[in-house]
């Protein structure tokens, strides 16, 4: 048990080093949301690899972390702004949009209307049906 708490604490600590790199790319908002001047929180994009990976790692709102930690709480208008984040240049951040939007679309037409619009390259497709939220 030692070992495995131990793994995952020079894991947040690698994350962590990451910070300042992610806080400049994202501008310091939600890479999501575009939310400024909220605390920030790294989220490694599913399947993560044996070390952080910065191009698979994306800085979100804790309203954003919260709902990919719980994807089922997921509803309403209030998420249209994925809609411009799945055209995002980042590979990480489109994967996550369209996770997210995937989730939506289960109750929400406009959802349903983005991803109709919506074409990546094959391993950027591979990438987000290879795990969920």
């Amino acid at each position: 048990m030692a070992k495995g708490y131990e793994l995952h604490q020079a894991r947040m600590m690698a994350l962590q080093g990451m910070g300042k790199d992610l806080a400049r790319r994202a501008k310091s908002k939600c890479e999501l949301t575009g939310a400024h001047g909220v605390p920030l929180w790294p989220y490694e994009v599913p399947p993560v690899g044996e070390d952080p990976d910065i191009e698979r790692t994306l800085l979100v709102s804790e309203t954003c972390r919260e709902m990919l930690e719980h994807p089922a709480r997921l509803s309403g208008r209030g998420w249209q702004c994925l809609a411009e984040a799945i055209w995002s240049e980042m590979p990480a951040v489109q994967v996550t949009a369209w996770r997210m939007l995937h989730e939506l679309a289960k109750r929400e037409d406009w959802a349903r209307e983005v991803l109709e619009d919506v074409f990546f390259d094959p391993e950027v497709e591979e990438w987000a049906k290879a795990a969920g939220l």
